[in-house]
């Protein structure tokens, strides 16, 4: 089910669908008579593109979503958890340790990090599954994170949890009725929250890695289409996308994927004999 939804989900991506249909549109140029169709679902391609790689629509889209919750400010409440949600690494030993993170996981990371200073009793969660790595991105987030100067002893591992479900389920079962701050993307907060409210959890939000932003002057860069517009059309359409999956998963009952919240918690503190190399 995991390996399907991921599928069906990269495929519905703006820049996959749209050459979906630019392809079909050749197809139909190249094998049928019916060149108006063709031209038309070529034209429907090529626009799509365009305007889906254009910042003020790309922003305007995910604006909204990436704003909805304020940054992280401390305060006089206790905190006993940051859980950093991760999203993507590689295994490469040709790069630096912080390159092989992604660079969504690696500003989480730093967030996480960043309220750990301020709150150095708090203990570090960080999760991800390997993704078919035998490093699992917590794991990887925890090698960044000792490089960066955080202590062995301040850190938990949920290295089987492949989604934001998991994760939230996984986490409760560590956390219980402590306080916990949540770290993810801005725009994927709202969806977060919502896995984590289920699974029982009432995390302060801290979101970081904000994409969109309407304060760009040069015109050369705001009325060009952009791979990093691009990228902010497709985090919007992606986070809707898993909105509605949440909702539908909740219409339909379907609890095949879920895990068993009483069984025992997969969080593993480092310890000073764990090998991270």
């Amino acid at each position: 089910m995991f390996e399907l939804k991921k599928l069906i989900s990269a495929l519905l991506m703006p820049l996959p669908a749209m050459l979906i249909l630019g392809l079909l549109g050749l197809l139909v140029l190249w094998f049928t008579k019916r060149k108006g169709f063709a031209s038309f679902l070529l034209t429907l391609s090529l626009l799509g593109i365009f305007l889906f790689a254009f910042q003020p629509i790309a922003t305007e889209l995910l604006k909204p979503m990436e704003r909805k919750f304020k940054p992280f400010i401390p305060n006089e409440q206790p905190i006993d958890y940051i859980m950093v949600l991760g999203s993507g690494h590689v295994i490469d030993h040709e790069m630096p340790i912080t390159s092989q993170l992604s660079r969504t996981a690696l500003m989480r990371l730093t967030e996480g990090i960043r309220i750990h200073r301020l709150y150095p009793s708090a203990k570090i969660i960080l999760s991800g599954y390997g993704g078919g790595s035998d490093t699992s991105q917590a794991r990887m987030m925890a090698k960044v994170a000792l490089a960066l100067g955080v202590n062995k002893t301040d850190i938990l591992l949920l290295e089987t949890a492949k989604d934001t479900w998991e994760e939230a389920f996984q986490a409760s079962s560590v956390v219980g009725s402590k306080n916990l701050v949540l770290v993810t993307s801005a725009s994927h907060m709202e969806r977060a929250l919502f896995e984590f409210n289920e699974a029982g959890l009432q995390p302060t939000p801290a979101p970081t890695n904000f994409l969109a932003t309407r304060n760009i002057e040069q015109p050369w860069a705001k009325y060009t289409p952009q791979a990093k517009y691009l990228e902010q059309t497709e985090r919007y359409w992606h986070e809707t996308l898993g909105q509605w999956w949440q909702k539908l998963r909740n219409i339909i009952g379907n609890n095949e994927h879920l895990i068993d919240k009483e069984s025992p918690t997969t969080a593993v503190v480092i310890s000073h004999t764990d090998a991270l190399s």
